[in-house]
């Protein structure tokens, strides 16, 4: 395992941008972002002092959801904001404040290169890594409103067939916490499908401590928004991704008609 130290940068114009976008120039109402969509650990930080068994496990991104985000937007052409680096690093769904936000133990994983770390050195991974993501996502609603478009969040994510020991059941789970248009509809729709079991803040429940996008840039921007979590052994695979990029597809295309139809949406 490599060793970490305190850099004095983390990423330079060679290094990979922490945002990915997909379909910048989509008319839908919809906008969706992931936050951990991807594993990336900035070179001067090195493997965190973790083997890298560590570091494919769901700890360090969650597993599947890149695959099922990308074909769910371009099947809808929806723009998609994602970002690339680890949770481990600092985790952009989680108020920086807050101990979560650069985990010290994630489950049962003690992370060595986060411990330690000085104020500065905290402040450089929110800096060149959450920032920027969430600045981006702040600018695509700020020029979606400008163009008079609505704006539609969903935020991605997959959680653990089991944790803690304990088997969850649900295949999929909506996360709210303020809004009552978008989540009763996804709940409806996901339902109506006959085979899946799902859950109503099931896995986890929106909150402004323990989350970071819905709150700040669904909730308080008075947008329409919802979580979508998705078990990972359904998506553990090409072909696992690519038939809940087609299910959520279809879902979510009929809900965009229904708030059409309804006027809740132009």
């Amino acid at each position: 395992m490599n060793s970490v130290g305190a850099p004095s940068f983390l990423l330079t114009d060679t290094d990979v941008s922490p945002i990915l976008e997909r379909n910048p120039d989509s008319r839908s109402p919809f906008l969706f972002t992931c936050d951990h969509y991807g594993r990336l650990i900035p070179k001067p930080l090195g493997d965190l002092g973790l083997p890298d068994s560590e570091l494919v496990r769901h700890i360090a991104w969650d597993i599947g959801i890149a695959g099922v985000a990308e074909q769910l937007a371009d099947k809808l052409d929806v723009h998609l904001i994602a970002q690339r680096y680890s949770r481990l690093v600092i985790d952009c769904n989680r108020p920086p404040r807050v101990a979560s936000s650069i985990p010290l133990i994630s489950e049962a994983t003690t992370i060595p290169g986060n411990e330690g770390l000085s104020r500065d050195d905290a402040e450089m991974r929110r800096k060149q890594i959450f920032d920027p993501y969430h600045r981006r996502i702040d600018e695509i609603i700020d020029e979606r409103m400008q163009r008079g478009m609505p704006t539609v969040l969903v935020s991605l994510h997959s959680f653990t067939p089991v944790y803690a020991g304990i088997t969850r059941p649900w295949h999929i789970g909506t996360l709210y916490h303020r809004d009552t248009v978008l989540p009763p509809l996804l709940l409806r729709h996901l339902r109506g499908e006959g085979d899946l079991v799902v859950g109503d803040n099931e896995p986890y429940a929106v909150s402004d401590e323990t989350d970071y996008t819905i709150p700040v840039h669904g909730e308080m921007r008075g947008l329409m928004n919802s979580g979508i979590e998705i078990r990972q052994d359904l998506i553990a695979d090409q072909a696992g991704e690519t038939a809940w990029a087609d299910r959520l597809a279809r879902i979510l295309g009929e809900i965009e008609a229904t708030l059409r139809a309804e006027a809740l949406i132009a």
